[in-house]
């Protein structure tokens, strides 16, 4: 295993303690669960749809091949709104109080080509426990060409990141697709595999049996059942891959690579000075909370600091509680990092790209 890192705050704070019970007590008090309800259902079906149909369209009308290319966009767009809106509750165990139903939901992440064990260790397990420290949040891993922490060695072509960025976030789900199988390996070599009661036999049947259905799903079924050349399905194929990467990877480096949010290195003991709860305010970050198309799209990320300290409450209830976390911190004197917009928050990714191009 990792390192453990010990989260050690001498003062004792009461701040996530008086957070909880506030929390609790509005759920509580509006008699509401805190899991998903009927908006969450209606939006699930709506980008499942929208997926499944447009996968249709390809195989069933019998049109240009150019003409098809809006609806691989479309897959992808929808591809990205369920796997922040739908996939992403579901593996937390926050969309439904029926674990089944979780399940269901999270195993949406096979329509990403993805895998759902090694998202939960990485995710679940290492960005939500050590969230922006440099060797354990894999998230903040410096990508090559792309430097995210301020830890990690700097480069000469560093300094251009900022412009060719982008175009490396739309690989993102392309990459999930072959590198899964790589962290699978390590997971297993650090014992996590053992350690989360799974075995490693298991989890890489079931990693390439997905992955395999998927891509035959994708590239072997349109290229056996329509007109379509292979080399046209591959264009649509990779487009839509493209897209969703793009998404993805955008929405989701908004909420830890601005400015205002720490890169904390654990001591000399191997811990970090501060409680859990107030590491994740001082390394998280909200954008455009006014947004309901945002909101529901990307599946309330932009309330990144709700989410990282109630991981196991469903989306649809950030921004209400939203109030309760920023009246909280200020009482306690906490930062909360809100920027107003989403091109605000762009923009801050931005400047900060730069800095971590530039400066060590």
């Amino acid at each position: 295993m990792k390192p453990a890192i010990k989260f050690v705050n001498q003062d004792h704070s009461k701040f996530f303690p008086t957070l909880r019970e506030r929390v609790n007590q509005y759920f509580k008090e509006n008699n509401t669960t805190r899991f998903g309800n009927r908006e969450m259902v209606i939006k699930s079906v709506s980008l499942l749809s929208v997926y499944l149909l447009s996968y249709a369209v390809v195989l069933l009308l019998p049109i240009n091949a150019w003409l098809l290319l809006p609806f691989a966009i479309l897959m992808g767009i929808s591809k990205a709104g369920i796997g922040m809106s739908v996939m992403h509750d579901g593996l937390h165990g926050s969309y439904s109080k029926n674990a089944l139903v979780n399940k269901i939901m999270g195993n949406t992440i096979y329509l990403l080509g993805a895998n759902a064990f090694v998202w939960k260790v990485q995710h679940n397990v290492f960005h939500h426990t050590y969230t922006n420290i440099h060797g354990m949040d894999e998230d903040i891993n410096t990508k090559v060409v792309i430097r995210l922490s301020k830890h990690a060695p700097l480069r000469r072509f560093h300094r251009f990141q900022h412009i060719y960025v982008f175009l490396l976030y739309s690989f993102l789900t392309l990459h999930l697709i072959v590198n899964d199988g790589m962290k699978l390996i390590n997971y297993h070599r650090l014992g996590i595999v053992k350690k989360l009661k799974s075995s490693a036999s298991k989890e890489y049947i079931r990693l390439v049996g997905f992955k395999l259905l998927y891509l035959f799903c994708t590239i072997g079924i349109p290229i056996l059942i329509t007109s379509l050349l292979w080399w046209q399905v591959l264009i649509g194929f990779v487009l839509m891959h493209l897209t969703a990467g793009v998404i993805l990877s955008t929405i989701f480096q908004m909420a830890h690579i601005v400015e205002g949010a720490h890169q904390p290195l654990p001591n000399v003991e191997g811990n970090i000075e501060n409680a859990w709860a107030i590491h994740q305010l001082e390394t998280t970050a909200n954008f455009s909370r006014n947004s309901r198309v945002l909101n529901w799209f990307i599946g309330g990320l932009n309330f990144q600091i709700e989410h990282h300290l109630f991981p196991n409450i469903c989306h649809v209830h950030y921004k209400k509680i939203s109030k309760i976390v920023e009246q909280t911190a200020q009482e306690f004197q906490i930062p909360y990092n809100v920027k107003p917009t989403m091109m605000a928050a762009l923009h801050s990714h931005i400047r900060m790209l730069k800095v971590l191009g530039t400066t060590t």
